[in-house]
């Protein structure tokens, strides 16, 4: 049997240690990957830092971590569409309420996914590349596809054109990348923000237009953008973007939904060694304010909102459309870009807090990685 070790969370807001871990076997519709590199996502660290204030279910001690890349070592009895040996990417899913097992946490050597949630790769695409992908691929999925997010329809090897318009606010973060691109492969027009340095990047995507979102005037741009055109619904990433996207949807005519990949307040101070005392009930009292200022003015322009949890699509049909019919051939005739690029930060177990601590700082169109041996 495999030896495995792992990056463990041993307490609440404690720093990762690491250690042994068991080697776990496959439920029937799940494999075992052996990681080759895996991804720091701001999830991580806000776990890490917020303990039960963001996933109030987590047992101590846990491993975190949602973007894994490497090889599979073992199926599932119902397994049929993966072999050992085969290279994929997938979103390990341990922290969800749900599952809450270590051995289903990214962060370690050996990794236990559920097969609906794992793509191929090929050959020509290296760990560190595909690993930037899953939970940003899987959230920007949910938000675009689902029935009870925006609901529009799955993208395809040769979709053709709707004739709506999709407005991603952050085109430049790894979620709205990945929506940029997911979106048009599904026969959308694409409307992106971003900072100016990143226009160009952001327009290689697959957007046709991109605004400054620092701009004083960009909600104004933005709306006059869509003048003549249909909203097929708003994707919003970035502490402020829920308000704007509420104005923006309010003035157009199409879907008036705005799927919400992140609160209206920020978590990095809860880092600060010498915070205020009340730093996280103060966090709690924004958060509430936010968000009901945010359904007032919701309610005010006629605008639907929802927060997208980005792990969902397990249960439903969108993760077989993303994972299994179209990720796959689309990564292999290079149709579908594995971005945004990875910044390896690290190249063990023993590197990957000092890599949340880097992605906690702020990157810019990268994603912060970590290969192991």
């Amino acid at each position: 049997m495999p030896t495995n070790a792992a990056a463990w969370i041993n307490a609440e807001k404690a720093q990762l240690e690491v250690g042994s871990a068991p080697y776990t076997a496959p439920a029937a519709d799940q494999i075992v990957v052996r990681n080759h590199a895996i991804a720091i996502n701001p999830l991580d660290w806000i776990i890490q830092l917020a303990g039960n204030l963001a996933y109030r279910w987590l047992r101590y001690p846990a491993v975190l971590g949602a973007d894994i890349a490497g090889e599979v070592v073992e199926i599932g009895s119902a397994v049929t569409r993966f072999r050992v040996g085969d290279r994929v990417l997938a979103h390990a899913v341990g922290t969800d309420k749900d599952s809450n097992s270590p051995a289903e946490g990214g962060f370690q050597l050996y990794t236990v996914v559920l097969e609906r949630m794992t793509a191929p790769i090929p050959g020509t695409l290296p760990f560190e590349d595909a690993a930037v992908l899953p939970l940003a691929v899987s959230t920007a999925a949910c938000g675009l596809f689902q029935t009870d997010q925006l609901g529009l329809r799955p993208p395809t090897v040769d979709a053709t054109p709707t004739g709506e318009t999709v407005l991603v606010w952050g085109g430049s973060t790894s979620v709205g990348s990945n929506a940029i691109q997911l979106a048009v492969a599904a026969g959308y027009e694409v409307i992106a923000t971003a900072s100016p340095h990143n226009f160009d990047y952001v327009k290689s995507l697959g957007a046709s237009a991109v605004y400054d979102y620092n701009s004083p005037a960009v909600v104004a741009d933005v709306t006059a953008a869509f003048e003549g055109r249909t909203l097929a619904g708003a994707i919003a990433f970035g502490p402020t973007s829920a308000r704007s996207c509420v104005q923006i949807a309010g003035g157009c005519r199409g879907n008036r939904f705005v799927a919400l990949a992140t609160p209206p307040v920020s978590f990095d101070h809860l880092a600060d060694p010498d915070r205020p005392r009340f730093a996280v009930p103060r966090l709690i009292l924004r958060l509430i304010t936010s968000n009901v200022a945010l359904q007032f003015s919701s309610r005010l322009r006629g605008v639907r909102t929802k927060y997208i949890f980005g792990t969902t699509l397990k249960s439903n049909e969108v993760s077989t459309a993303i994972y299994r019919d179209f990720l796959p051939a689309a990564l292999a005739d290079g149709r579908y870009l594995a971005v945004p690029k990875p910044f390896v930060a690290g190249h063990g177990i023993a590197d990957i807090q000092s890599a949340m601590d880097i992605q906690r700082k702020g990157v810019s169109a990268a994603k912060v990685i970590v290969t192991l041996p």
